[in-house]
């Protein structure tokens, strides 16, 4: 049996996420040391931003350009992969008809994303996840949407979305979610990932992009890895995207299992986006 791994998806909230892809959120004044238990009113605005507070921690992300951000980092214990930043926790909340699923944060129509995988000392990607970022950034290309994405290389920090190697023996990445009509800034490649071959990176690189896009993870109702709830309908939800399947606490009904944005991957993935992925997209851009 393979092993599955979950993605971070931190890209969730405007400071999220999900390696899978990891998730996020944030408002208020964090706590100065980590907590394992949110305040009362950090635990109701994570859900109120679509995520299960349960396991969810504070945390102090650090980035290449030398600063630092304080948020939730939310997600199955020990699989946590949904960061938000406290300053923008409160930008969070789903409105509108909850039932592939998004945030309310999403990026600006028309826009011209600057990515830049970034080859700084310390934060440098490897050259699997370089190949892995091309393919991506020439999946979201190939897309009719009104978005245009340009890829560099580079030490730099100046771009819309900077992708960088976070480091460690893990495998996975981390996102934060759209704020003010730009896409999620930071996505953290974990440094296993270089252990992984192109398509494994492709995917995982594709899916914290969709998060820094706005995208839920497609089984957030009953994660593929661990059978958990990420939310549910009522104040704890999802956005439904038109056109696209539905999945529900109860079970994977209608679920698209080959969809990009799923939360967990067991290294045979190619990295490509579904039907139902290319539909979402092109529904909200």
């Amino acid at each position: 049996m393979k092993k599955i791994k979950v993605l971070a998806l931190c890209a969730i909230v405007a400071g999220f996420a999900t390696s899978c892809q990891k998730d996020d959120i944030a408002n208020e004044t964090a706590p100065e040391v980590a907590s394992v238990e949110l305040s009362k009113e950090h635990q109701l605005a994570v859900a109120a931003a679509g995520v299960n507070p349960f396991d969810a921690i504070y945390k102090t992300v650090n980035y290449p350009d030398g600063t630092s951000k304080k948020g939730i980092l939310a997600g199955t214990k020990g699989f946590q992969d949904i960061f938000i930043a406290l300053d923008d926790l409160a930008n969070q909340a789903l409105n509108g008809d909850l039932k592939q699923y998004r945030t309310n944060a999403l990026v600006s129509q028309g826009r011209t994303i600057r990515v830049v995988g970034y080859t700084g000392n310390g934060f440098a990607l490897t050259s699997r996840m370089r190949t892995g970022l091309q393919w991506a950034v020439n999946n979201y290309n190939r897309i009719n949407t009104s978005l245009t994405f340009t890829l560099s290389f580079a030490a730099t920090t100046n771009g819309d979305m900077i992708v960088y190697n976070a480091g460690g023996s893990g495998a996975g990445g981390q996102a934060e979610f759209p704020s003010g009509g730009r896409p999620g800034k930071f996505i953290q490649i974990l440094g296993g990932m270089a252990n992984q071959n192109n398509n494994v990176n492709e995917h995982v690189i594709g899916h914290e992009m969709g998060h820094a896009l706005g995208f839920r993870h497609t089984d957030y109702a009953q994660r593929r890895c661990d059978g958990s709830n990420e939310g549910t309908a009522g104040s704890i939800g999802a956005v439904h995207i038109p056109g696209t399947p539905t999945a529900n606490r109860w079970g994977q009904a209608g679920l698209d299992s080959g969809s990009l944005m799923i939360s967990c991957f067991d290294g045979s993935e190619d990295g490509e986006f579904s039907a139902a992925d290319i539909r979402a997209l092109e529904f909200l851009y």
